[in-house]
């Protein structure tokens, strides 16, 4: 992979910054200097591109666009760009690239996902070098260097041949976000099995809903894990998971913190303790099989909130490509630098963090609640370590800005330059929040693509202005469009985010969907030969996104659609409001607006309360937005990687059941919008 030049210390790379205020302002919160944008991995891309096909592009929108106008010479510069490791080199990029689904990239390639993230060929990852940071909540640390993780992962590998795992065998995580989990991973996919995994907040019913439609062979799993300081034990639910999965041969368990916990396993010969394990093997170089390019290397899984979770299958070229490409061009991450990334290993965020060890860099790893012991916690694990990219959820820079969070003057962040923000759209107050409040000088990249694609179709560029409530660009190589419902290409108004051609990161298939319908149905039953994602957009005309919410949960009151985004950025701006979930409520052949907030302790919603929020919503927005009833709640529920549930509330206030409650996090709370006599009126 090419390395570009480390930047000395004596020549800091520099940002200017412009803040503005002024509501509805068309100037940016932060604009880079000319000198950034010359030292990043992008603009030397650019030229390297300009240069080898005689070309001029002047700016992004010019690189986007014969990005996917060559879509065969965009990928294979990626190929050449970040030296992919691999046994047999493409002789071609794409067949039938037409298709979606159907393309198939770099079909005649050969090569091994774990390989690209820990050989220490080029020497971007000597043994030495720090691979993995971990912290626990409790302030435990361990680090662990590239040359560490390869012992780890060698004996791993040992292990799992020993257990006969081959290439398309399935083995399954269910563990905390610790180094353990990276190194079990690799060594996974090393063989070419293939990695699934679950955070341990997951009830026993939602793992089995999941691992059950794959059959892994070996589970991975840790003796506890902390939360919010309380030490939860997970073992103990483990045979109830394995008496449901049969094919589950034996039981891994790490020690959360990296001791011994072979004294605390069930009397079941199947389980075993991970360090009696790793210490009965020797170290010896690393086999990686060698496959090809769209070979099967995760299974991760839909929501499941209304339904069975469907298992979604990503190749392993085309993640590593996709991941490569936003991380070093789009984030602009290099192998000096450290970053992190707030998730659970049951979100695309941690495969995607992962993959940053392809460029030689340093993975944070955080497990625990990000309010313990105080809401400075994360900021705090910033400063200590020096981190470049700080990655987080919208509902976390809310919840910061809520609980007063000031960092300008007590916390100086003198290496975090991005900040990355996803799970759901960020509101122009959070962004706001961050550049009057964490640090002036950053960019902000707010993003946005799933599980679905395990990567992003908008994302954030260090050579792009910041703009308040926008996402900054289109991905490189994403064709992305937005379409209203007759098919019609859009531009400066609200419709469906389309993708128009294929890409390397698209799934290969789902799981026990042998003829593909599924699939098909997922994504091209509205658009045909087009991939339509679900999500409610809007391309500005400087090549901005903003995203409204999903499709399937906008609001029609009236027959006008409104996306469910454009109502949380104002409501939960108001200081009573915690957090709010908005909904449709079928009512008189039409439909009604029905708002539930959560307010701060010892805040009850009142007449008063109620008025502040809909002269918010109407002065800020239009009477549509305003909702007829506005109810309190004490919760509001949330898949267990973060994200409210608008289509469970829905079904609830219609007399509608919840099907599959392991897929959220706080199934106690949809007791609270059940049988509401507020809504019968």
């Amino acid at each position: 992979m090419t390395r570009s030049p480390k930047p000395s210390d004596a020549e800091p790379r520099p940002l200017t910054t412009h803040v503005a205020r002024e509501t509805g302002a068309p100037l940016p919160l932060w604009t880079p200097a000319q000198s950034a944008i010359n030292q990043t991995r992008i603009q030397q891309f650019t030229r390297e591109i300009e240069t080898e096909y005689n070309l001029s592009l002047p700016d992004y929108r010019a690189v986007w666009e014969w990005s996917v106008k060559y879509p065969e010479l965009f990928w294979s510069a990626l190929w050449k760009r970040f030296q992919i490791i691999h046994s047999v080199a493409p002789s071609y990029t794409v067949r039938d690239r037409e298709k979606l689904p159907g393309a198939t990239w770099f079909p005649d390639a050969r090569l091994n996902f774990a390989e690209n993230l820990l050989s220490d060929a080029g020497g971007l990852r000597p043994d030495g070098k720090e691979a993995i940071i971990f912290q626990s909540e409790d302030g435990s640390r361990r680090a662990i260097t590239y040359g560490e993780l390869r012992s780890t992962v060698s004996r791993l590998q040992q292990y799992l041949q020993n257990r006969g795992i081959r290439a398309g065998d399935r083995v399954a995580g269910f563990l905390p976000n610790i180094p353990e989990t990276i190194a079990a991973m690799l060594a996974t996919t090393s063989l070419g099995a293939i990695w699934s995994s679950t955070s341990p907040d997951f009830g026993a019913g939602g793992v089995i809903e999941r691992f059950s439609q794959i059959s892994p062979k070996v589970l991975f799993t840790s003796d506890h894990y902390l939360y919010n300081g309380k030490v939860i034990e997970k073992i103990s639910a483990v045979p109830e998971i394995i008496a449901e999965i049969p094919s589950i041969e034996e039981v891994v368990v790490f020690p959360y913190d990296g001791k011994s916990c072979s004294s605390r396993l069930p009397t079941d010969p199947r389980f075993k303790a991970a360090e009696e394990l790793i210490s009965s093997f020797n170290d010896k170089p690393l086999f990686f099989e060698q496959l090809p390019f769209d070979h099967p290397l995760y299974i991760l899984y839909s929501s499941g909130t209304t339904g069975k979770p469907k298992c979604i299958v990503h190749g392993a070229g085309g993640t590593l490509l996709q991941h490569l490409k936003e991380l070093a061009l789009h984030t602009d991450l290099r192998a000096e630098e450290k970053i992190f990334y707030f998730t659970t290993c049951g979100w695309m965020m941690w495969n995607w963090l992962v993959s940053s060890l392809a460029l030689g860099s340093t993975v944070i790893l955080f497990d625990g609640s990000p309010f313990y012991p105080n809401a400075q916690t994360l900021w705090e694990l910033a400063a200590r370590e020096g981190i470049s990219v700080f990655g987080t959820s919208a509902k976390y820079l809310g919840a910061c800005e809520k609980a007063g969070v000031q960092l300008m003057e007590s916390l100086p962040l003198p290496k975090l330059r991005t900040i990355l923000s996803t799970g759901s759209p960020l509101p122009p107050s959070s962004f706001e929040y961050v550049y009057s409040s964490i640090k002036s000088e950053l960019c902000l990249s707010s993003i946005s693509g799933g599980t679905d694609i395990i990567s992003c179709f908008a994302l954030g560029n260090p050579t792009l202005p910041v703009r308040s409530g926008e996402l900054q660009c289109r991905g490189l190589g994403m064709n992305v469009a937005v379409f209203d419902e007759t098919g019609s290409e859009i531009v400066g108004e609200k419709g469906e985010l389309v993708c128009k051609s294929s890409f390397p990161s698209m799934p290969i298939y789902f799981w026990n969907d042998p003829n593909g319908e599924k699939y098909r149905e997922s994504y091209f039953s509205m658009f045909p030969n087009i991939w339509r994602h679900g999500d409610w957009i809007e391309l500005t005309e400087s090549g901005g996104v903003i995203i409204y919410g999903r499709s399937d949960t906008t609001l029609n009151p009236g027959g006008v659609r409104i996306g469910t985004a454009e109502i949380y950025r104002q409501v939960e701006q108001i200081p009573e409001v915690l957090e709010s979930i908005v909904t449709g409520q079928e009512w008189e052949n039409d439909e009604r607006v029905v708002l539930f907030v959560k307010l701060r302790p010892g805040v009850t919603l009142d007449d008063g309360l109620r008025t502040t929020i809909r002269q918010t919503l109407r002065n800020n927005l239009s009477p549509r937005h305003v909702p007829e009833r506005i109810l309190q709640v004490d919760d509001i529920p949330r898949t267990v990687s973060g994200k409210i549930t608008e289509l469970a509330v829905k079904n609830l206030i219609h007399g509608r059941p919840v099907k599959n409650q392991d897929a959220l996090a706080n199934p106690e709370s949809l007791a609270y919008f059940k049988n509401r006599a507020e809504l019968a009126e």
